[in-house]
């Protein structure tokens, strides 16, 4: 890891920094992904003077310290190229946008020769401060779990590793230690997450209850889950609204993304019974106390993580365009994912097991909407021509390269 760059987003933060414009560059992302590693490999090949600080201490540091830091930035060597400043987990500071605000609009009008990143690993509190403050004046890259081809290109991955491991690259060095593995996953990103970083974006009332419900989420990948059921299944008492905004928490921390369901208006859509994804396959198998056999051999869990893993993988993807991710139910008829960028609107089906089954769900919803166009995703094995005219794409090519497969495809 300490030596693999994650080169899309390298070049995409070098290129911002580098360019006319000065905005400040914003990276969010989950815990434990390379966010520092890859700041880390931008600062080491800058050509200009660089302060690296976090606020990551056993003690919240207050504004005066980040005040300290740009200052310390401020007083480094002029090279005649910009001085880069990188501020780790920021959102740990209490009002650390309105400083930020204050100080990068004083550089501006000092023509300070200063660029600035600023990392943090809660969506929620990071981008409620740049809401609140600095508006205009960043751009927001966000920093994922690794996708299968940077964990088969820097680990070697084999797709069902892929499948079974997930892609935190720290836990990946212990994979030929499975119960290893899931206790770092569980111990060192899953509890650091629930305990630490949820708490500092919102107050939860019942912390026991926001526990059952990712667990109960991990154990539902890919499962369209009512909330009337998931109350049915947890110990605590709570409502509708309570595990609706635990839901929220969760997706802020990158560990869970509700699906609304597709229905055509965005206004239908809220509220609805969600599908759940959860964004990495290592937090499921690890929660699940699942090993690699007990996959392989249960084709139910088998096409859990299959979907789970794409639809996380889909979000990502569309994410960058604007788009929107959902799925679609009506009656008996469904539609595993819908993709909406724009005015285009795309379909998909995942079929992890025979392609003989009926892809009556996906030839409803296409009838239904004239204007969308569908994409089946399985695997090589299965028959090479396309069912009822509707295009098929392998599963690890489209995992390979989902960005471009879903660009031709819309």
């Amino acid at each position: 890891m300490n030596t693999y760059i994650r080169q899309d987003l390298y070049d995409e933060l070098e290129s911002r920094l580098n360019g006319e414009a000065n905005l400040i560059q914003v990276i969010i992302g989950p815990r434990q992904v390379g966010k520092t590693t890859l700041a880390l490999q931008l600062l080491e090949k800058w050509q200009g003077s660089t302060l690296y600080e976090t606020a990551d201490q056993p003690g919240t540091p207050s504004l005066a310290w980040l005040e300290e830091v740009w200052q310390s930035a401020r007083a480094l060597p002029d090279r005649n190229v910009p001085t880069l400043l990188v501020v780790d987990e920021v959102q740990k500071i209490p009002r650390w946008s309105d400083l930020t605000k204050k100080l990068f609009d004083e550089d501006k009008i000092a023509k300070r020769n200063l660029r600035v990143v600023i990392l943090g690993s809660s969506s929620l509190l990071v981008q409620r401060g740049l809401q609140e403050s600095l508006a205009g004046r960043f751009e927001l890259h966000r920093h994922y779990q690794w996708s299968y081809s940077e964990c088969k290109e820097a680990f070697g991955l084999s797709l069902p590793e892929y499948l079974y491991f997930g892609g935190y690259p720290g836990g990946l060095a212990l994979r030929e230690d499975p119960v290893r593995w899931a206790r770092y996953i569980r111990d060192s990103l899953i509890e650091t997450v629930l305990a630490k970083d949820i708490f500092l974006m919102s107050p939860v009332s019942k912390p026991v209850l926001l526990r059952q419900t990712f667990s109960l989420a991990t154990g539902y990948p890919a499962q369209i889950l009512s909330y009337q059921k998931m109350i049915g299944s947890l110990t605590d008492a709570g409502n509708v609204t309570t595990i609706a905004s635990y839901l929220k928490l969760l997706a802020s921390a990158f560990l869970v993304l509700p699906l609304e369901r597709f229905s055509g208006t965005l206004i239908k859509q809220r509220g609805s019974v969600p599908k759940i994804i959860v964004f990495d396959n290592a937090l499921v198998s690890a929660m699940n106390n699942l090993n690699k056999d007990d996959v392989r051999d249960n084709p139910t869990w088998q096409g859990r993580i299959v979907e789970n893993a794409l639809g996380a993988r889909i979000q990502v993807a569309i994410e960058k365009q604007g788009g929107e991710l959902s799925y679609w139910r009506e009656r008996d008829k469904e539609v595993d994912f819908v993709v909406r960028v724009g005015k285009s609107l795309l379909a998909i089906e995942v079929k992890s097991g025979q392609l003989k089954e009926s892809l009556g769900g996906l030839e409803y919803f296409l009838k239904k909407y004239p204007e969308a166009k569908g994409l089946v995703i399985c695997d090589r094995h299965q028959e090479s021509d396309s069912h009822a005219g509707i295009p098929k794409v392998d599963l690890e090519d489209f995992l390979l390269d989902p960005d471009s497969f879903l660009s031709q495809s819309l």
